[in-house]
């Protein structure tokens, strides 16, 4: 298995989640990471390297609160 140099596509893979999570999740990453890919992509990269205790990786960066702290349901 091999890392994708920046600017290339990793596999696609498919997540679980609920749509008042998902969408919340794409604002959230979009105003950690403005620039670039997939937002939401990068940070799950991060979480999964930390999660896996992956030589150097560490917790993402959480946002300050926004809109996307709450739920629809609150």
């Amino acid at each position: 298995m091999t890392e994708q140099p920046d600017g290339e596509y990793d596999t696609p893979r498919r997540v679980r989640m609920p749509d008042d999570e998902w969408e919340p999740f794409l604002d959230a990453t979009k105003a950690m990471h403005p620039d670039g890919r997939s937002p939401r992509g990068k940070v799950l990269r991060e979480f999964v390297r930390w999660y896996l205790r992956r030589p150097g990786a560490k917790l993402p960066e959480r946002p300050p609160a926004g809109p996307w702290s709450t739920s629809a349901g609150d």
